[in-house]
């Protein structure tokens, strides 16, 4: 089975955490029962997704305010895909479906959804990046609430103890990363696995100096690895990233064992429950100390092609109210990532400093099938086959990148 998006299990881990924070979600959630159903009148909608439970509160107060019932399931992340291709092909595709941003190219391009501007939606206003990911031949096929990105954590007493700021170049990033490496805390921590979660952790340095994934045998692509393989080398960052998964890399952040991490907003949580721990987060370090171009997360909700037009039409309004600026608010609330609309995020970073960063890194974000579309997969295991040869020693940065080039086309 192919591998998933590294977006679907940061998503999971983050709404699950999420139970002890929608306590603090404005009143529009409140008075939502807890059954699988909205007590309001009118027809009724199936609702597809992979998140928790916990969601659950926010699509009722979408369906009581479109008039609707709902009946939700929540399936398995590795599966959905393949699930949608069978109700696809058996026509027993749901009313509302959720997909991970980067699928939904490819379902658009099977048939299977239909375009959201034909019940007047639209994604003007919005993160530009995340428009793209939702768009197939110039047609709009999902709306995205909230977004998300990486951004570069910092323990904020391990910097202070060590003289060091923040870092906004490579040069500075290998500096500090290898002042601040004692004992058993490593400088800098980062998931090189081989797995896309490792493509999406590279991206940001591949990207922002000029990676293009077509052809990902480059002096610039070559760069962006070497500095990885340098910050290993020279001890600033533990053999051990190659195993590591985004999850990982914050335990060892938790646990002190590293000063700086590449990790998301998702982690948020688990960061604010550790006691004692002090740090913040930076856009990604540049080359030349540019705005950084990361990729983009999260999940859109499609209008699956049903054949009921009526209830395609009550689809199109359900998912129209989830992308309300309110609705951002309230979803950007209970997950800790951003909203879209770009006026919205940046109301919303003022009043939430912890994912600052993250507003400022989205605007220059890109769609991860932006310029592949439905292939990007492909590009996505050459880069961390790439990346895996040189941290194991089997390749230099240069010959790595030509020899995972070379694979697979």
């Amino acid at each position: 089975m192919k591998q998933r998006f590294p977006s679907r299990s940061r998503r999971i881990r983050a709404l699950v955490g999420a139970v002890a924070v929608i306590a603090t979600v404005p009143l529009v959630l409140a008075g939502c029962s807890g059954s699988g159903t909205a007590a309001s009148g009118g027809k009724t909608l199936t609702i597809e997704d992979y998140y928790a439970a916990n969601y659950n509160p926010i699509y009722k107060q979408c369906a009581a305010e479109v008039g609707a019932k709902v009946t939700i399931n929540h399936v398995a992340g590795a599966g959905l895909i393949s699930k949608v291709l069978q109700q696809a092909s058996s026509r027993t595709l749901p009313d509302v479906l959720m997909l991970d941003n980067p699928d939904v190219q490819q379902i658009a391009a099977s048939g299977a959804l239909s375009n959201l501007g034909d019940y007047g939606l639209d994604a003007s206003g919005d993160v530009p990046g995340v428009k793209a990911a939702n768009s197939y031949k110039g047609d709009l096929y999902g709306l995205q609430p909230v977004t998300n990105s990486i951004a570069l954590y910092y323990n904020k007493k391990l910097l202070a103890a060590a003289g060091v700021q923040p870092p906004k170049t490579w040069d500075e990033l290998k500096a500090a990363a290898k002042k601040l490496t004692s004992g058993s805390t490593y400088g800098f921590a980062m998931s090189n696995i081989n797995t896309y979660e490792g493509t999406w952790q590279f991206l940001p340095f591949f990207w922002s100096n000029g990676g293009d994934e077509k052809d990902i045998a480059t002096p610039e692509a070559a760069q962006a690895l070497q500095l990885v393989d340098d910050l290993q080398s020279d001890g600033s960052m533990s053999k051990s990233s190659i195993n590591w998964a985004q999850a990982d890399v914050n335990n060892q952040f938790l646990a002190g064992k590293a000063a700086m991490m590449i990790n998301g907003p998702w982690q948020l949580p688990a960061l604010n429950a550790k006691k004692g721990l002090e740090f913040d987060s930076v856009p990604i370090p540049t080359r030349t100390g540019a705005a950084t171009v990361a990729p983009l997360g999260g999940e859109a909700f499609t209008v699956p092609q049903t054949g009921d037009k009526d209830k395609m039409k009550l689809a199109g309004k359900f998912v129209g109210c989830l992308n309300t600026d309110k609705m951002q608010k309230v979803i950007a609330g209970v997950t800790g990532n951003v909203p879209t609309n770009l006026e919205v995020g940046a109301a919303w970073a003022k009043d939430h400093q912890q994912v600052s960063s993250f507003v400022t890194t989205v605007k220059t974000a890109r769609a991860r099938t932006g310029e592949l579309g439905p292939d990007w997969p492909k590009a996505a295991t050459k880069i961390y086959t790439a990346v895996q040869l040189a941290l194991t020693g089997k390749a230099d940065p240069e010959a790595a990148l030509q020899q995972a080039q070379s694979q697979n086309q």
